[in-house]
């Protein structure tokens, strides 16, 4: 659960804060009170979330590229952050492919290049690393992977993020396990995220919108592929919870999954319906879809998270369904299309959410 208390005034750095992802974040972060600084590149789409709620004015950020350790270093001294957030990664498995020496420079040499910031950082207590839930070998099985499975991603970015989880573990036990400098260091291994504001390729949620918008019909690479769907703010919640949780208390410190429930483990064709049904009792129109051709690189056909260490630790429990999730983010596309405050509308959804969760 987390204390509203405890963030407000807070330092925190997010690195990439300019992502749908964390956009979502910073906007919680700043309801909440806390202190924010960003540090990320400038928004990677066109319309972005970033740029729709206005986050640029309303907290401190830093345009810069997590390979840049200089850069890093100077912001990180400048805020003098008492918790680190990172997220800045390459987060795409078909762009990967294309592109795998950027993805591997991002995900590993920029989370070697936040550590050693960490490392030389004052004022950090407690860092969390976000993953994914593709950092596990996947075996197609019909069972959630736990925490002690092994990390061999298969593709790129999988495989980038395994190694970014390694670098941690390796800075843990180096750096942050004994003497005066000890810091709580986690990572938590998060399923898909879906939610209004996510305007990426190769995403459902967002080719959806993207089919409404230009009324056209939505193509699905793989309708059956089964993924642990869960709305945005479940994930960011989690992470905010472990970085307090671990602050207080160091001993919880470790690898954390963060996924739904298994009766929330949807396919591409069950979200893509469901999105369609929401998106009608919106707007009143309809949406169709058709399967495309299984053409591309290698992508898991069956994932699922077992979430039971999570829950046992933080006794946690997600607040949202994913038809409810599904939900949530058509009312946010269909708000945005009819040109509706976004900032004050997000702050409704994360309010909605937080009522949901409890916060003290």
């Amino acid at each position: 659960m987390i204390q509203q208390n405890f963030f407000r005034g807070r330092k925190i750095l997010v690195t990439g804060h300019t992502g749908f992802k964390g956009s979502w974040l910073c906007e919680l972060l700043l309801l909440l009170g806390a202190e924010v600084t960003g540090y990320g590149l400038e928004p990677p789409t066109t319309p972005s979330m970033y740029q729709i709620c206005g986050l640029e004015k309303r907290l401190r950020s830093e345009y810069g590229d997590i390979r840049d350790l200089e850069h890093l270093r100077k912001v990180m001294r400048q805020v003098q952050p008492e918790l680190v957030l990172h997220m800045a990664a390459q987060p795409l498995v078909r762009e990967s492919y294309r592109r795998p020496v950027y993805t591997y420079d991002v995900n590993v040499m920029g989370t070697v290049n936040i550590l050693e910031c960490v490392r030389e950082s004052d004022s950090v207590r407690s860092f969390l690393n976000v993953t994914t839930d593709k950092v596990y070998l996947n075996r197609e099985w019909n069972w959630g992977y736990r925490e002690n499975e092994e990390l061999n991603g298969y593709d790129p970015y999988s495989n980038s993020k395994s190694c970014s989880e390694l670098v941690t573990c390796s800075y843990r036990n180096s750096f942050f396990s004994e003497g005066d400098r000890q810091v709580a260091v986690s990572t938590a291994r998060a399923g898909n995220v879906i939610g209004g504001g996510d305007f990426a390729a190769d995403r459902i949620i967002p080719d959806c919108y993207r089919a409404a918008a230009n009324h056209g019909e939505i193509e699905l690479r793989n309708p059956g592929s089964v993924r642990p769907y869960q709305h945005v703010l479940e994930p960011l919640a989690v992470y905010l919870m472990i970085l307090q949780g671990q602050c207080e208390e160091p001993g919880v410190a470790g690898s954390y999954n963060v996924g739904p429930d298994e009766g929330d483990c949807w396919d591409t064709r069950h979200m893509t319906e469901c999105f369609g049904r929401c998106w009608q009792e919106q707007t009143g129109e309809t949406l169709t879809w058709h399967a495309g051709q299984e053409s591309g690189p290698h992508e898991a056909n069956y994932l699922k998270l077992d979430c039971s260490k999570l829950k046992a630790a933080f006794r946690w429990q997600p607040v949202w369904k994913v038809e409810e999730a599904v939900r949530k983010a058509a009312q946010w596309y269909a708000a945005y299309q009819s040109g509706e405050d976004m900032q004050a509308y997000t702050v409704r959804q994360i309010s909605d959410f937080l009522d949901g969760s409890r916060v003290q």
